[in-house]
């Protein structure tokens, strides 16, 4: 089973760390094999980024993604600029209030995760990308739920665990 994921939104946006936390579950506590790749702006703040993950239960022999099972728009640049790249019939989880779907209602099961919201309603914008990734494992399926958020106690700070932990498990109910 190989799946691929593209993470794809704005530099500030948290898409390089959300990729580099699903691989790292994939790997230590779910046992699969992974690969993340990333790439954005020189700026980094304001500019198209993107992380890209292959999760797999056999030995990875292609590092990149060839077309994304599943995509996190997370901003309507990045949706335009990498629908292209998503495989048709593939999921997209986008943010109803930042993208726009229409062009690709028919050929993709599209989720709609309001992130934004859910993270303002939380009291810190910044971690929208953390439910996008709890609705993103949970609606691939690809790992257990347990595995992410001992990735989280792996990866992230104790004053914004339980934080990032409450988004992820807010993100997983929208999937």
């Amino acid at each position: 089973m190989r799946t691929e994921f593209r993470i794809a939104g704005t530099g500030g946006m948290g898409v390089v760390l959300t990729g580099v936390i699903l691989g790292h579950a994939a790997v230590v506590h779910a046992g699969l094999e992974s690969v993340q790749t990333q790439s954005y702006g020189s700026e980094a703040r304001g500019t198209a980024a993107k992380s890209e993950v292959i999760i797999s239960d056999e030995q990875i022999r292609y590092p990149k993604v060839r077309e994304a099972d599943y995509s996190v728009l997370m901003s309507q640049k990045a949706f335009e600029m990498y629908l292209p790249g998503a495989k048709k019939g593939g999921v997209l989880l986008i943010d109803p209030d930042l993208v726009n779907p229409k062009e690709a209602e028919h050929d993709f099961e599209i989720v709609n995760v309001p992130a934004m919201k859910t993270a303002d309603d939380m009291g810190l914008r910044l971690v929208s990308n953390m439910v996008m990734l709890g609705a993103l494992v949970k609606k691939s399926g690809v790992f257990p739920a347990k595995a992410l958020e001992d990735a989280l106690h792996d990866l992230v700070k104790s004053n914004a665990l339980k934080l990032d932990i409450d988004a992820v498990r807010a993100g997983a109910g929208f999937a």
